[in-house]
């Protein structure tokens, strides 16, 4: 089969290049083709630029765009209208295709293309009559159809598919086989699913506790380790056929501002940039990344116009570009987010894209953003030359993915989601991240003689830990707070303290919650011991160091309290070393075990 495509592709070039002048092949960029090339190479080049010159000015405008829609299938009539008021620019998937020739699309779970459970045939289905109908148009092309899996907090196929603790309990596990394992196992699902492209794997190092938007969802702030783990799901990744980006370029790790809805600023100098921040990135080039996504942070070390990243040429095309030597696709962060939005809304694609980038991805309002292009480029403002090299970049990945080939997914690959093997996967990767920070007196693991009280927001899950606890044979009760506990919450649950011998309190971001710390404060006031497990972030125990225990999850997915409740009771022998600093408290690596 694979012979006869190839093959065909070989013989559609020759006739192609009887038919057409050499010089044709330069027309867009700098001639490509280079030296030591085989015929292979030769012939994949030619193909591309053949359809490249078939292609008109509005064609290829559109193989920029990755845009979301609403809706269960292509032309589903539930979702006509809160697509044209979301500014979707047409009431469908199948008529933006239509439209604007679109490169690609991207599922949220807000957008119901996945549901949380997911109906893994309805969006098998969603993506394979998404292929259809781009294969049907005037100049046939695939689409990327992408998503955000990363694991832990970030992961939109959640339930039948398999969950994972997310990339800091990857980090706490040291393990880059266990990386690859997870990156594999989450790259073959979305393969199940007609999902071509990830938008991960993050390689930002978290150096700063009171990162909102990163955290856990680095591998920590080491850089080898990052670079080691991000090298290692990059890998994986293109092993299922599945696009990895690697993310937020130059890094995101450093920062106290969330850019959904700010603009951070990273003021690392050169030396630390290069040292600490790049290093991942560099790695996944060497390890031959095919994607890279920017930040729309501004680091005035690398650009001190006061632009991110997003849309600054001396990062996107000076220093990654040229300096790093990185020739696959750069891709934007949602141009939705507040960190991108510096400029005029319409000038927000165009200037992204004269800064590099490859692939606009999300832009909030698609009809302009698709206008704007369109009219840079017939202005004079960007040339026709600039915009052939990113299709060109668009095409050559598509094709060595082999979605020219054939783009859609066997309905029976649904099977390969959410097996017991890779259940047990899951759960062995969350076993070996919990870690325990602070044992004092060897009050864990808990004692089946006492009564144990479980507390916390809603986030930190007390009640599923106390469930996980009950059906051990412990006699637990449980009271949920809110993310803020309010007053009379803190005193119920000072109440409830006093019949209790022992005290856990799951916190969620508690060193960024003056809430919680009361909570835990007013709790520390009853006497009773007390043991704190951090279900996202690891930095809480800054805020209340004098606990009696300590333990970290790095994430609140269920896979990550069942395996804290094996903790808990002794069933599990901590494992985890901590992937970052717990600043003044405990180094870097620092764990106990029972």
């Amino acid at each position: 089969m694979l012979k006869r495509r190839w093959f065909s592709i070989l013989s559609f070039t020759l006739v192609f290049l009887l038919c057409f002048p050499a010089a044709a092949f330069g027309k867009g960029w700098d001639d490509p083709v280079k030296p030591g090339w085989g015929n292979g190479e030769k012939a994949k080049h030619g193909w591309i630029v053949s359809k490249m010159n078939h292609m008109t000015l509005e064609e290829k405008i559109g193989q920029l765009f990755i845009i979301h829609m609403y809706g269960q299938t292509p032309t589903d009539p539930d979702y006509e209208e809160t697509n044209l008021n979301n500014n979707r620019g047409a009431k469908n998937f199948k008529k933006a295709i239509e439209k604007y020739h679109i490169g690609g699309v991207i599922y949220f779970n807000w957008t119901d293309n996945i549901g949380n459970p997911a109906d893994v045939e309805q969006v098998n289905a969603l993506s394979n009559g998404l292929q259809d109908i781009a294969m049907d148009q005037r100049m046939p092309i695939p689409l990327f159809i992408s998503t955000d899996q990363e694991g832990g907090i970030v992961q939109r196929l959640t339930s039948p598919g398999t969950v994972f603790p997310g990339n800091m309990a990857l980090g706490a596990t040291r393990s880059t086989d266990l990386a690859a394992d997870s990156a594999g196992i989450m790259g073959t699902e979305l393969s199940s699913l007609g999902i071509n492209m990830n938008f991960a794997p993050v390689a930002d190092v978290n150096v700063n506790p009171e990162n909102p938007v990163i955290g856990v969802r680095s591998f920590g702030e080491d850089p080898d380790l990052v670079s080691d783990m991000a090298v290692s799901q990059v890998q994986a990744y293109q092993n299922q056929k599945v696009v990895p980006t690697a993310k937020h370029f130059p890094g995101h790790g450093d920062t106290d501002v969330d850019s959904h809805y700010g603009l951070p600023v990273i003021n690392h100098d050169l030396e630390t940039l290069h040292n600490v921040d790049l290093k991942p990135f560099q790695a996944a080039i060497d390890a031959g990344i095919e994607a890279i996504m920017t930040a729309h942070i501004v680091v005035p070390a690398l650009d001190d116009s006061g632009l991110p990243a997003t849309l600054s040429k001396p990062i996107l095309t000076d220093l990654l570009r040229e300096e790093m030597g990185f020739n696959g696709l750069i891709v934007t962060d949602s141009l939705g987010m507040s960190g991108a939005n510096v400029v005029e809304p319409e000038r927000v694609p165009v200037e992204a894209f004269k800064a590099g980038n490859d692939i606009l991805l999300n832009p909030p309002d698609v009809e302009q953003s698709y206008n704007a292009m369109l009219e840079a480029v017939e202005s004079g403002e960007i040339s026709e030359e600039r915009v052939d090299e990113s299709v060109y970049r668009i095409l050559k990945a598509k094709m060595e993915k082999g979605l020219f080939g054939d783009p859609k997914t066997d309905p029976d690959a649904v099977e390969n989601i959410g097996t017991d093997e890779n259940l047990a996967k899951a759960d062995e990767i969350a076993n070996k991240s919990i870690t325990m920070v602070k044992n004092e007196n060897n009050l864990l693991p808990l004692q089946d003689n006492q009564d144990v009280l479980i507390t916390g927001p809603s986030l930190g899950e007390p009640a599923y830990l106390a469930d996980q606890l009950a059906g051990k044979g412990y006699n637990v009760s449980a009271y949920t707070t809110g993310t803020s506990p309010s007053q009379a919450q803190i005193d119920e649950a000072t109440a409830q303290a006093q019949d209790a011998d022992t005290v856990v309190v799951t916190t969620y971001t508690a060193n960024t919650n003056p809430a919680q710390q009361q909570l835990v404060s007013a709790l520390q006031s009853t006497g009773k011991p007390l043991v704190v497990s951090a279900i996202r972030n690891p930095y809480d125990l800054m805020k209340f160091p004098e606990v009696d225990g300590y333990l970290t999850t790095y994430g609140n997915r269920d896979v990550s309290v069942e395996a804290l409740a094996r903790v808990l009771s002794g069933d599990v022998n901590p494992q985890g070393k901590l992937p970052v600093t717990i600043p003044e408290l405990y180094e870097y690596g620092h764990h106990l075990g029972y």
